[in-house]
C-alpha cells in the first residue's frame, strides 16, 4: 500500500523538471528509501555506542598482562 507525501520545491526547479519529462518519481522514491535506511542505521549505531559507553570498564592493562604472564 502506498501513500502520498507532499513537499514544496522552488519554482525554477519545478520548471526544469517539467522541461525534462523523465520519470523522476521512481528516482525520488529510491532516494528517500535509501536515505531513511541511512537515518535508521545512524540511530541504531548511536544507541549501540551509548550502551557500550555505559558498559565501559576501566582496567589496568599492564597489570592484567603481568598477571597473565605469571600463570
Amino acid at each position: 500500500m502506498s501513500s502520498t507525501y507532499t513537499f514544496r520545491i522552488p519554482r525554477d526547479l519545478k520548471e526544469k523538471m517539467e522541461k525534462n519529462p523523465e520519470e523522476l518519481s521512481v528516482e525520488i522514491r529510491n532516494f528517500l528509501e535509501e536515505r531513511v535506511k541511512q537515518v535508521e542505521l545512524m540511530k541504531t549505531i548511536q544507541q549501540i555506542e551509548s550502551r557500550a559507553q555505559k558498559r565501559h570498564t576501566k582496567a589496568d592493562s599492564p597489570l592484567l598482562i603481568r598477571e597473565d604472564r605469571e600463570r
